[in-house]
């Protein structure tokens, strides 16, 4: 199954966002939240991004694949679903504006494009018969 590799993947970014925020609220001294603190809400929002967005994402992707999509199709979608984030990821986390609005675009046009592509693929005849 495609879609597991790129979940798995995703899900390593989350993780890794994760500790950023857990390193960030420890080196300034942070309990809760983000006390504050400019870097920890930094932190929190790649983070935060990152988890509102990659489940809808994911579950589109892996309705594409179960309703028999093409292999390459699911790698496209999923590998820019990645670069997406990653790019997203990267423009929070150094505050590069341009970064952060590539990354909301190309993972914008990927929800969009999978929410598209479901409708091509879905058998329309199963949704009908009982």
């Amino acid at each position: 199954m495609v879609t597991a590799m790129y979940a798995s993947l995703l899900a390593l970014l989350i993780c890794w966002l994760a500790i950023n925020v857990i390193k960030s609220r420890r080196s300034n001294r942070v309990l809760y939240g983000d006390g504050g603190v400019k870097e920890v809400q930094i932190a929190r929002t790649a983070h935060s991004n990152a988890v509102e967005y990659t489940p809808l994402s994911l579950i589109l992707l892996f309705l594409l694949e179960y309703n028999a999509s093409t292999v390459w199709l699911v790698h496209i979608m999923g590998i820019l679903l990645l670069l997406g984030r990653l790019v997203h990821a990267r423009g929070i986390l150094t505050e590069s504006l341009k970064y952060r609005v590539q990354g909301m675009q190309l993972t914008f046009g990927v929800i969009i494009s999978l929410a598209v592509l479901n409708f091509i693929f879905l058998p329309f005849g199963m949704l009908f018969s009982l």
